[in-house]
């Protein structure tokens, strides 16, 4: 009976650990999903305002032709 409820309390304790671990591991991966995202945003929006930087340079230029 003490084997049995010792052998019981390790595969809840193993169980448990795994679920833990599995939960840290998935989270990490939403965590750096968004991270990654963010970052593309960012680059997307810095191209964007570089586009329209050369834009308006154009038309100022085009003022003095």
């Amino acid at each position: 009976a003490l084997l049995q409820t010792r052998l019981d309390f390790t595969e809840v304790y193993v169980n448990e650990l795994e679920a833990g671990g599995s939960k840290l591991t998935l989270a990490d991966i939403n965590e750096e999903g968004a991270n990654l995202l963010a970052l593309q945003t960012r680059q997307q929006l810095g191209i964007s305002a570089l586009a329209f930087a050369g834009q308006a340079e154009q038309g100022i230029l085009a003022l003095f032709r």
